[in-house]
């Protein structure tokens, strides 16, 4: 039977807002505190979620079951599979030594670990994240932090906490242009605000991670690199989305950012050295300083330029079928009939209505039996097997290619893939329970109620606003699911309070973007990437402060725009 979503079952605000936290507290706990493996806390949080949304909020107990099901699918395709070949492409090129000769070319650009987290976590990681998304920068920018002699936790928290800047132009421009959708805003002009926002944020995240790795002492002699990594990146994000579109934005930042450091850091070395034991566990720390000949750094033992080439192939072949992946033509191609068959949920596919405010208008309960109505009005659950448009088939893809052009033997490849199946068991397990959670919190109205909670702050709205993007995207682990999500629920409150719609819309989205660091999804990505599972809660401890802190400074930047910068709203 269709059901309507409820969001005060208990008849008290604060009541049902501790009753839909419960699930997300108990996981938190779990993983953070009682440090349990991550399978057994996202089982722990997806039965108290099964328990809340049926027993208090009156979800239809086999509509609640066929959610869990869904989203657990959801967790193998496609983020699971973006995983699973992210490691099975490192572990190719591990396997063959070339992940070596990259990390000396590297090396020989700067052998100061600042400077290498902001080349590989933040310029390289936004290209990536502007690619595809969905996780795969944090895969690939932890297991190339792994190679360069990074210790696991450093890893996998530089990457999580580079990976939030870039998120808003994710995918192709993906969130904007689905928040757009949802609002009715024009996408064009989401994507303008979202880039008079987000380049403060640019410049404040590299400059966090080099503190974050070595105190305000290791900023000091770095800051001119930070500056120019963090600047070109925020003055392309400006320009490109007020200028041009926010489908490439994080693509054309990302490679500007990179091409900005690396020539820099050919002219210029920072005056020290920095290493610390509790960061980097490399060989490369009991490598002699470079010889420096005219400012430029020159390793003693130089590297064929066909050997470097070669080493970086397999990252050129996958960089560059990400972005053909993305395209839209491809997409829409490589969606079609038998290469994406599509299955609707039973008992959840047009079964599930959002009511008022959360959707734009209440629901008529007379209606809900018309198959009509419930097309128009009800929530899609379509189960939609993409294999072949999916992200981690182009990584597979950029494998296979890496495998030829590196003559792998058949073999060793197979070899390579079962193990690489092996080690992805359980990160992979937990990938599926934490999706299945974050389904049954949405289909189930638990997320909207926490949400809600947020609606009441009145004249700091604008500041909260940021923060009920920033819980949506730790709810959902994405900012595209947060945009559908809480989108619409921020435009009819912003007209209800007086606030500009475009500020406050937009806010749910690069508030979003701090909420990436600290959802279960990405810290299951980063865990898995690493060869750490089991050390979840460690890493959520790890940038858990460093996401509130950024959720916090955009807030502030939102709220200054509100009430003393209103010009800068489009």
């Amino acid at each position: 039977m269709p059901w309507i979503q409820v969001y005060d079952p208990l008849h008290g605000p604060w009541l049902s807002t501790a009753a839909a936290a419960l699930p997300i507290v108990l996981l938190l706990v779990a993983l953070g505190v009682l440090e349990w493996r991550a399978h057994r806390a996202a089982l722990l949080g997806l039965l108290a979620a099964l328990a809340v949304s049926i027993l208090v909020f009156g979800m239809p107990a086999r509509t609640a079951v066929a959610t869990a099901a869904y989203g657990a699918a959801y967790g193998f395709l496609p983020i699971g599979w973006i995983v699973l070949n992210a490691v099975f492409l490192y572990s190719l090129t591990v396997a063959t030594g070339q992940f070596d000769v990259l990390k000396s070319s590297v090396g020989r650009l700067s052998h100061d670990r600042r400077i290498q987290a902001l080349l590989v976590a933040f310029s390289f990681g936004a290209f990536i994240e502007g690619a595809s998304g969905f996780g795969t920068p944090v895969a690939i920018c932890s297991a190339l932090l792994i190679g360069l002699g990074f210790t696991p936790l450093y890893a996998a928290g530089l990457s999580l906490i580079a990976n939030t800047a870039p998120v808003a132009f994710g995918a192709i421009g993906t969130p904007i242009l689905t928040l757009g959708a949802v609002t009715g805003i024009p996408a064009t002009t989401l994507g303008m605000m979202a880039g008079r926002q987000l380049p403060f944020v640019s410049l404040i995240v590299p400059a966090w991670l080099v503190v974050s790795m070595s105190g305000w002492r290791g900023l000091r002699s770095v800051w001119p690199a930070v500056l120019v990594c963090g600047g070109t990146f925020a003055a392309v994000q400006f320009a490109w989305s007020n200028f041009i579109g926010p489908e490439l934005v994080d693509i054309a930042g990302g490679l500007a950012s990179i091409a900005a450091l690396a020539a820099f850091c050919r002219a210029w070395q920072p005056s020290d050295r920095w290493e610390d034991a509790t960061v980097a566990t490399s060989a490369l720390a009991a490598q002699p300083l470079p010889t420096t000949v005219g400012g430029v750094a020159s390793a003693t033992h130089a590297l064929a330029t066909h050997s470097v080439g070669r080493a970086w192939m397999p990252w050129v072949f996958l960089s560059v079928a990400v972005i053909v992946w993305g395209l839209a033509p491809v997409k829409a191609f490589l969606n079609q009939g038998a290469l994406a068959p599509a299955w609707k949920v039973p008992m959840v596919h047009r079964m599930v209505f959002r009511e008022y405010p959360v959707a734009a208008a209440r629901v008529d309960p007379l209606r809900i039996g018309d198959p009509a109505y419930r097309n128009d009005h009800a929530e899609a659950a379509l189960l939609t097997v993409n294999w072949a448009s999916a992200t981690g088939t182009a990584i597979l893809l950029s494998s296979l290619l890496a495998a030829l052009y590196l003559r792998v033997p058949p073999r060793q490849f197979a070899a390579i893939a079962r193990q690489t199946l092996v080690r992805m068991r359980s990160p992979l397990a937990t990938i599926m329970l934490m999706l299945a959670l974050g389904f049954v919190t949405r289909y189930g109205g638990t997320d909207a109620t926490l949400g809600l909670a947020f609606t009441r702050t009145g004249r700091l709205y604008p500041f909260f606003a940021t923060l009920l993007g920033w819980l949506g995207v730790a709810l959902t682990g994405s900012d595209t699911s947060s945009n559908v999500l809480f989108g619409s629920l921020q435009k009819i409150t912003a007209q209800q309070l007086g606030f500009n719609p475009i500020l406050i819309t937009t806010a749910n989205s690069t508030g979003g973007v701090m909420g990436k660091m600290i959802d279960a999804q990405s810290i299951v990505v980063a865990t898995a990437s690493t060869g750490q599972s089991g050390q979840e809660g460690r890493i959520l401890r790890f940038v858990f402060w460093h996401s509130v802190a950024l959720a916090a400074i955009m807030g502030t930047i939102v709220m200054l725009q509100a009430y003393v910068f209103p010009w800068m709203i489009p």
